[in-house]
């Protein structure tokens, strides 16, 4: 805590026009919870001495405690851990103000067993231990779309035709559509820079209203991590400031693209060496293995992937949404892909994760896997080539329920992430499906009343 107390020093003496800052956790189901202190009061926080109540990781969708989680502990407060690298200037809002991220302490001082960055932070040490260190990057699609319904509760494409009704197809690749929205894009380029997040490419995306912004790898689990989920905020803040809606929404319209989350992973050792580069394409046993972990874990890790009930909106035929554990070389079929590259670039891409997706938890599952993969020496089944979707039948769970039951059921989840994760996240997203178990929707009153 005292090196943040100078770096805390030399970040206000650079930025004195700050008023406010936001000190935010991010809980389980990927919201952001925290205060706004005064200028004033963020020594105090950065010194550790903010205290919240631990059950503030465990809220779900709509913020709700878990209620068979929430009182066994007592529902006790504990010590906010802020991250000195994520203090930032959040350059979007009207009034000055600053950001910082945050983990959750037990009241004792120790690292609360079920905080979404910690979970992170213990894969990469336990790779560490293996003199190996994860190298991460991540690729996020959303949707931009006005802010208005269309008057049965849907939203309203930014990409429509002439007569407002949405295009047939959303010009992939479209440099013209792209500088459309040039002010809006430049903005958040800007604001990324201000906030030092690596951002690598923009592009426009298969659906109407649809864009892909990409973020430069790094040798820090928890840093790509946080970046993502700080590039989505800066997506979502610049968006509403130009009077627009920016949604990670899994699938926003049933008929169209949803929005995926792709992560890449590769391994260096304590030289910088990448230990899945073989000098070839082919990639090293390493490389393999790793691969073998994902692949034997994919199904027991879907609702960290997936965990909301739009999320499985998402698995169609022909979407570029997996369907099965499967890989291949330079393959967008599959759900582990080898990209084509320099051997030293020889990476990981898993793809079967959603944009709504916790980016720590699907970056701890993807991590968790491969581990799993190289501390058993598994193979890898034969790479794929072609079309994934017709040579192998769909295993994946494609349902919530179905997914629930596989990673509450899971001797994985817990080997990696811990039991306490496994039981609290279950019960979060039980109540949910709960919720909208309860539900009855305007699709139904039309069919059968």
């Amino acid at each position: 805590m005292t090196d943040n107390k100078d770096k805390l020093q030399s970040f206000l003496d650079q930025h004195p026009q700050l008023e406010i800052f936001e000190v935010m956790l991010m809980d389980l189901c990927g919201g952001l919870r925290g205060k706004w202190v005064t200028r004033d009061k963020i020594r105090k926080v950065m010194a550790g001495r903010l205290k919240m109540p631990i059950s503030t990781l465990a809220f779900d969708v709509w913020g709700r405690d878990a209620e068979e989680w929430v009182f066994d502990g007592g529902d006790g407060d504990g010590w906010c851990a802020p991250d000195i690298r994520t203090l930032v200037p959040t350059p979007w809002l009207e009034r000055p103000t600053g950001q910082v991220l945050m983990s959750m302490n037990n009241v004792d001082g120790s690292p609360c067993s079920y905080d979404p960055r910690y979970l992170l932070q213990g894969l990469a040490e336990r790779f560490a231990r293996l003199g190996l260190t994860p190298v991460m990057a991540s690729e996020m699609e959303f949707h931009l779309l006005h802010p208005e319904e269309d008057g049965v509760g849907r939203p309203v494409h930014t990409q429509q035709d002439r007569i407002g009704g949405v295009l047939g197809a959303g010009q992939t690749y479209g440099i013209d559509l792209m500088e459309g929205e040039a002010e809006l894009m430049h903005d958040i380029r800007d604001a990324c820079a201000v906030q030092g997040l690596p951002v690598d490419t923009l592009t426009k995306e298969s659906a109407p209203s649809q864009y892909e912004i990409n973020l430069y790898h790094v040798n820090d689990a928890l840093l790509a991590a946080d970046q993502a989920m700080m590039l989505q905020r800066v997506i979502r803040g610049v968006a509403r400031k130009h009077g627009l809606v920016a949604t990670f929404m899994a699938k926003p319209f049933g008929d169209i693209a949803g929005n995926g989350m792709h992560v890449h992973c590769s391994l260096v050792d304590s030289e910088g060496n990448n230990v899945f580069d073989d000098g070839t394409d082919k990639g090293t046993e390493m490389l393999r293995q790793a691969i073998a972990g994902c692949l034997d874990t994919m199904a027991e890790s879907m609702l960290l992937f997936a965990p909301n009930l739009n999320s499985y909106r998402r698995f169609r035929r022909g979407t570029h949404a997996p369907l099965a554990p499967t890989w291949g070389y330079e393959n967008r079929t599959v759900a582990v892909r080898v990209p084509t590259d320099r051997p030293a670039a020889t990476r990981i891409e898993h793809r079967v994760a959603g944009a709504d997706a916790n980016p720590y938890l699907v970056m701890a599952a993807m991590l968790a896997g491969m581990l799993h993969g190289i501390e058993n020496k598994l193979q890898a089944p034969e790479a794929l080539e072609g079309n994934a979707y017709e040579q192998v039948p769909p295993s994946l769970p494609r349902y919530w329920p179905n997914a629930l039951d596989c990673f509450a059921g899971s001797r994985h989840i817990p080997a990696y992430l811990g039991s306490d994760f496994q039981k609290v996240f279950t019960i979060l997203k039980q109540q949910e499906l709960d919720t909208f178990d309860s539900q009855v929707t305007a699709l139904e009153y039309d069919a059968c009343l």
